[in-house]
């Protein structure tokens, strides 16, 4: 394999930097993280300034009428005023609301997190089936065109001893419709090579008509594969980013509910402000002041207590997913540890296989020319070599693709 070949770190790469799926997974993270800033910033005081200028038609005035007496003022300097102001709140106590608030959002960060963990490792997994399927498809266009060669140099040698009458002319035409049917096989090999390549090239961010020499080495762990199923199976339970994001989105559901029901009760909070009003009856035009406010909802109809109620059974409705989630993954870990080692027996079988196939083939052709065998031994004995080739590829690449399966099914990939 050439030193220029694009390997499957290099394509890892590549998609991971340009694939907009798993950049929008990231954005979501980025996004889940600065909502958790947010929350936290519920704890510090608010300051807020407000200006307002106000022209009237008609300003009214102060007008007092008493016994014996009658007083008219102007309130406003003139047809209009300014007035404005800042206002301080500082949340005092809020019966658990804002920890509870910013304890939820934490835990949406940090599923946020393990979803991007989780959507880095399926996307190596994507990325890994694809280039596999690349590998896969051109080891069937090499395997079609050897069909193809070796129909060929029969239908020659089948030629030539027609013309010299040593075999009749049915196997001269048996020997055609073979290679026709080989020639197929060939056209339709080529068109899954470029079928692969575009769906491998939409994986890593790169225009779809681009034909990369793909390294057929795979860095892949044999060592995993040879560890006990059940010490896989406690690892994948422990290290999977899909099993601690759903379970930090069941905890954050939970957490949203208890900040809910908080609003049921006291909430207390410390305000100042200064306030300007432009006027003409007041001693002052500027005021300052102080205090500690009190709210409690005590009734409301029953929206709080039902919209508490909705996020705590769907905290139990993740919880659910989250241990079916686990048996999921449980299953996951013995396919892949299964596969794999149906692909080692048969990798072991085929190679046997493909060697007592390809004599056979050459057998077949002596004994043909010796006019002791039969022109259908020979065709068999093509499909045979061709077919033994290609499952000795398959199961040497399912053996790759069942590692890298098995690696991302116990999280490591």
């Amino acid at each position: 394999m050439s030193s220029s070949a694009e390997s499957l770190s290099e394509a890892w790469q590549m998609g991971l930097s340009r694939n907009m799926e798993f950049a929008a997974v990231a954005a979501e993270a980025e996004s889940a993280r600065a909502a958790e800033s947010a929350a936290r910033a519920e704890r510090w005081p608010s300051l807020t300034a407000a200006a307002s200028y106000t022209q009237f038609d008609n300003a009214p005035q102060l007008d007092i009428v008493a016994a014996g007496m009658a007083l008219q003022a102007p309130i406003f300097p003139g047809q209009s005023y300014a007035s404005g102001g800042v206002q301080l709140k500082l949340p005092l106590y809020t019966s658990g609301r804002l920890s509870a608030q910013i304890g939820a959002a934490h835990k949406v960060a940090m599923g946020a997190a393990d979803s991007e963990a989780a959507a880095r490792s399926g996307l190596r997994m994507a990325i890994a089936t694809a280039y596999v399927n690349v590998l896969r498809s051109q080891r069937l266009l090499q395997a079609a065109q050897s069909s193809v060669t070796s129909l060929k140099a029969h239908a020659s040698d089948v030629k030539l001893m027609v013309e010299r009458e040593l075999v009749t002319r049915s196997d001269l035409l048996a020997a055609q419709v073979a290679l026709a049917n080989a020639e197929q096989l060939r056209v339709q090999a080529d068109n899954g090579v470029a079928l692969a390549y575009a769906g491998y090239n939409r994986l890593v961010g790169e225009p779809s008509e681009r034909t990369p020499e793909l390294d057929a080495v795979l860095p892949i762990e044999r060592a995993l594969s040879e560890q006990p199923l059940d010490q896989l199976i406690q690892s994948a339970l422990n290290s999977r980013s899909e099993i601690s994001a759903l379970g930090a989105q069941a905890d954050a559901l939970s957490l949203q509910s208890d900040a809910q029901r908080a609003l049921l009760l006291p909430q207390l909070a410390l305000s100042g402000g200064y306030t300007y009003v432009e006027n003409e009856i007041l001693d002052r035009q500027s005021f300052a002041a102080v205090g500690i406010g009190v709210s409690w909802n005590l009734f409301d109809g029953g929206v709080v207590r039902n919209r508490s109620e909705s996020l705590r059974r769907a905290s139990r409705a993740a919880q659910h997913r989250l241990d079916d989630l686990r048996s999921q993954v449980q299953l996951e870990v013995r396919q892949a540890w299964l596969d794999v080692r149906a692909a080692q027996a048969r990798i072991a079988a085929l190679r046997e296989a493909r060697a007592q196939a390809e004599e056979n083939l050459r057998m077949s052709r002596e004994l043909y020319g010796g006019e002791l065998g039969t022109n259908t031994q020979v065709l068999d004995a093509v499909t045979l070599q061709i077919t033994a080739t290609s499952n000795h590829d398959n199961a040497v690449l399912d053996e790759a693709l069942s590692l890298l399966a098995l690696e991302r099914a116990v999280g490591r990939l």
